[in-house]
């Protein structure tokens, strides 16, 4: 389920390609949080998953609403100023080492040798895919954007689990997302939306709104209950790999060595953590 709701993330940018020219990707973001958080919450009250009594934690639930935020503007900013290929490298790269070790600190939920072998071998596949045919260049507070990214989403993994002990999947969902949509609403305010207005925008918007938002975290979600963060973060690099393969396929951009090279290696991350995960341990399945 995890690795669904990535391959569903991975899509997002083939979306945007087909967005009307001069969207900007940051009401882009906004559009798509303020969509599926609607539908979160929506999907949730009528699932009946809120019950009477509930007990959530006001800090932790406003950290996991905050921290989603912090990830898209983070992420959005940091591909601004170094490009995508660096930007995305960093943030999406970092994400499943720094989760690791939120996990550990938090949880005492030790990473396996199968997590650290398939984490490397998908990282380094990220790279080659991500950088292959790009010009790379550096640029310090873009790439240190990018790390804060990256963190932001470790967090979210780490809080969103620890908020899935006691709650069902979509209300935990549900409400987070409603938090972060209500944080970027001024967003809306102040950006262009005529875009929405346009066949193609209308498309896009409800594309990464139901598909990339809404039902990606209702999968990510239910995974997450299952498995470790670490885990569940290493395979949310199944991202790229769609996204490489989307654009080579989809958009007919050309296939290097390189691109090939990095689909191996980020696919065969992907299948040893998935069997690896089943081998070394049972399922951190709720209790």
């Amino acid at each position: 389920m995890v690795l669904a709701a990535a391959i569903c993330w991975g899509t997002t940018g083939t979306a945007q390609v087909y967005a009307p020219d001069g969207t900007n990707p940051l009401v882009i973001g906004a559009v798509r949080m303020v969509i599926g958080g609607l539908i979160l919450l929506v999907f949730a009250l009528l699932r009946g998953s809120f019950q009477r009594g509930e007990n959530w934690p006001v800090l932790l639930t406003l950290l996991a609403g905050l921290s989603m935020v912090g990830y898209n503007l983070l992420f959005f900013s940091g591909v601004a100023r170094t490009g995508v290929a660096v930007g995305t490298l960093v943030g999406i790269g970092s994400t499943p080492i720094l989760a690791g070790m939120l996990g550990y600190l938090v949880f005492r939920d030790r990473p396996n040798k199968w997590w650290a072998i398939a984490t490397m071998l998908a990282v380094i596949g990220c790279g080659l895919l991500i950088s292959a045919g790009s010009a790379l260049h550096g640029d310090l507070l873009g790439i240190l954007l990018a790390i804060g990214a990256g963190f932001s989403y470790a967090v979210f993994t780490v809080v969103s689990k620890g908020l899935l002990d006691d709650h069902k999947p979509e209300a935990v969902m549900g409400l987070t997302f409603m938090i972060g949509a209500v944080i970027v609403l001024p967003i809306l305010f102040w950006g262009d939306l005529s875009w929405v207005s346009n066949p193609a925008g209308i498309a896009v918007a409800l594309h990464l709104g139901i598909i990339t938002n809404a039902f990606a975290y209702s999968l990510f979600a239910r995974g997450l209950k299952l498995v470790s963060v670490a885990t569940a973060a290493t395979l949310t690099l199944g991202e790229p790999l769609t996204a490489g393969l989307l654009s080579i396929f989809l958009l007919g951009e050309q296939f290097t060595v390189g691109a090939v090279v990095g689909i191996l290696l980020l696919f065969s991350g992907l299948v040893l953590i998935t069997f690896g995960q089943n081998r070394s341990h049972q399922p951190l399945l709720a209790k």
